[in-house]
């Protein structure tokens, strides 16, 4: 994935940084390849809206037409339709997700139209729509060691007989919380912490990964 970019027309939010360009050299440099490969970057400036309505209420109804997909029933789950991953945080509130854009200032204007969109389809019904994409940063972890990594200070059990592709969950990983979603079998996962943890657990990412560049002990 490419680098943001500063886009010098688009005003003060042209000048956002994501919250772990500064670790960027050393997420690369800490990949490791072959059997026991596993890689870790950064997707800033994700389009991230919190979604609080009733499931049953005909509200629901109009905001899945909008974003052309249910909304997820139960813990765990997640449905995607397009650019959009629908993440269940609890009976009645989601995460909508959105794939990043090039820059802070596209990233911004997407942000704002999905709002006003899930705005438009909530109505006067009681809910909310809210957008949350600077309260976290979006990690990817991904490898054939990515799991093993995680194990260190995940609590979860992700063996894919309990944990695989379409679920995300709130957890920890060492000592920082977080939303852990497993996006394909090779494995990857992308892991939401809060920005202002993001720096402790990209550094505790990469300490994690290090063993992996020796000989495995049998």
């Amino acid at each position: 994935m490419a680098e943001p970019t500063i886009n010098t027309g688009g005003g003060p939010v042209a000048l956002r940084t994501s919250p772990l360009a500064h670790l960027g050299e050393q997420m690369r440099a800490a990949a490791v390849t072959g059997a026991r490969g596993v890689t870790l970057t950064e997707w800033p400036f994700i389009t991230m809206v919190n979604l609080r309505v009733d499931p049953a209420a005909e509200a629901a109804d109009r905001i899945e037409k909008t974003l052309g997909t249910r909304l997820p029933r139960q813990c765990g789950h997640t449905t995607a339709s397009g650019p959009h991953t629908i993440v269940w945080l609890g009976p009645d509130e989601w995460l909508v997700l959105s794939h990043p854009d090039e820059t802070a200032v596209a990233a911004v204007a997407a942000v704002a139209a999905l709002a006003a969109e899930l705005r438009e389809a909530l109505g006067g019904d009681p809910g909310s729509v809210v957008d949350v994409s600077a309260n976290r940063t979006t990690l990817e972890l991904s490898g054939p060691a990515a799991r093993q990594v995680l194990e260190k200070g995940c609590p979860l059990d992700l063996h894919p007989r309990a944990f695989g592709p379409g679920q995300a969950v709130s957890t920890t990983v060492g000592p920082v919380a977080v939303l852990l979603w497993q996006v394909d079998d090779v494995p990857t996962y992308r892991l939401l912490p809060r920005s202002s943890f993001a720096d402790y657990l990209a550094r505790w990412l990469i300490d994690a990964m290090s063993e992996y560049r020796g000989v495995e002990v049998p």
